[in-house]
């Protein structure tokens, strides 16, 4: 195997990059290796995804049409659920989900899958780059051994690596061609090439010593969010007691120009990474006898939150002689944060769920989220609608609950026409008129 050679091709544009999974992560990956002037195959599971693909659309509401179009057009893009064809591609980025089981446990099911479909059509001398967050220990003890039952040898005629995706939804400031790439790997020769890939869409490239390495560093930068989160989250319990506006405090400790960031609290956690990450190595370290006793403890925090809101809710209707039981509330926003159509792991659900159960009557209203999508958690809600959000459809709800705080909702609309208003995440903050309908949460 001529490393050499290999980076050579990558540096003249002949590889072929090959991304496996074709979500929130691995979409923005093929697209921008196609915008760099590489013949990228996708692959997925979903003959859908792969046709809308292929005819240039996009399902993915921050990623435009235009985009995909673009690259479909240039005759670089392909996408196909033909896994036979994994034997076109020099390089495999797989970016496939690692869910949480009912229990917690880490779901590997979908890596698993993914290089089972993989080895029988690896050829020598491919490199294949784990991106799906998990555990230490995940590329060298579950994925090679998969990819090795095609009879190369990892570190020999097979390039094993890991890089944690950093994707971030809607973000319009930091991109995938903007965020720093950090990369492991347990040989010289799989590290240098999967810099010089990475390093042809990135800026710039982190190396760090082993892929277990790379595996925690996903894993802490999402524990440090979801720790934060959960304080955060246990002032706003203690200060709400004290008639303190959290999010007052919070702005002004902002201030600080060292030594402080601010971190906000909200309804509970969303997303794919920052709910389900800390219990990755909260599971692995049972395996050297440690307790992660701190970061359960901000996973107990935050998993508590949406049914603190529901109680502030049912404390709001009950002081204007109202019960929760037979009331109709509207959630505003399925989505778990902001401006993207992304409702995974979203509070908002766990709030739907919550409200049935005490037996409200419940709508939603998300501009980004026309119908609830199929999903195994809450498979019950699929097929709802968004309502409408007018001042005549407001005035029929005993309360209105701000769960994502959308950018294109006129909250001073809300509030003039909603009989009562619950504010999860300060949305309210520039409403001057009617406050004494709202109520922090």
């Amino acid at each position: 195997m001529d490393i050499a050679e290999l980076k050579q091709r990558v540096i003249d544009r002949k590889a072929v990059i090959g991304v496996v999974g074709l979500g929130y992560v691995g979409l923005p990956l093929l697209l921008e290796f196609s915008r760099q002037g590489f013949n990228v195959i996708g692959y997925d599971i979903s003959e859908v995804q792969c046709e809308k693909l292929r005819r240039g659309e996009s399902y993915i509401g921050h990623i435009s049409g235009e985009s995909v179009r673009t690259e479909v057009d240039s005759g670089r893009l392909d996408a196909t659920t033909d896994f036979s064809r994994v034997a076109e591609s020099d390089a495999l980025l797989v970016c496939v989900p690692t869910p949480l089981t009912r229990h917690r446990d880490p779901d590997l099911s979908y890596i698993v899958k993914t290089s089972e479909s993989m080895a029988p059509h690896l050829k020598p001398g491919v490199l294949v780059i784990l991106e799906s967050t998990t555990y230490p220990g995940t590329t060298a003890e579950v994925v090679v051994p998969i990819l090795e039952r095609s009879g190369l040898k990892a570190g020999r005629d097979l390039l094993v690596a890991y890089s944690p995706e950093r994707e971030d939804p809607g973000n319009k400031t930091h991109s995938t061609a903007t965020i720093p790439k950090v990369v492991g790997a347990d040989d010289e020769a799989s590290l240098a090439l999967s810099e010089t890939i990475y390093s042809q869409i990135v800026p710039n490239v982190v190396p760090v010593h082993g892929t277990r390495t790379a595996e925690a560093v996903k894993l802490t930068e999402n524990i440090f969010r979801a720790v934060n989160i959960a304080m955060v989250n246990e002032l706003k319990l203690v200060y709400t007691k004290m008639g303190i506006d959290v999010w007052e405090v919070i702005d002004a400790a902002a201030t600080k120009p060292f030594g402080f960031m601010p971190f906000y609290p909200g309804p509970g956690l969303g997303g794919h990474c920052i709910p389900i990450d800390p219990f990755y190595l909260t599971w692995k370290a049972r395996e050297y006898d440690m307790n992660t006793r701190f970061i359960e403890l901000a996973g107990e925090v935050n998993s508590t939150m949406p049914q603190y809101v529901v109680e502030m809710l049912a404390r709001a209707l009950n002081q204007r002689k109202k019960h929760l039981n037979g009331a109709r509330v509207l959630i505003m926003g399925l989505a778990y944060k902001k401006d993207v159509d992304d409702m995974r792991e979203s509070p908002s659900l766990r709030l739907f769920d919550l409200l049935l159960e005490e037996g409200a009557e419940v709508d939603y209203h998300d501009p980004f989220i026309p119908e609830v999508k199929p999903n195994r958690e809450h498979p019950h809600l699929t097929g709802r609608a968004s309502v409408a959000c007018s001042p005549e459809s407001l005035q029929t709800y005993d309360a209105v609950l701000i769960s994502t705080a959308h950018s294109d909702i006129d909250y001073g609309q809300l509030v003039e026409h909603a009989q009562l208003v619950v504010d999860t995440r300060n949305a309210t903050r520039d409403v001057a008129e009617g406050r004494e309908k709202i109520v922090k949460a």
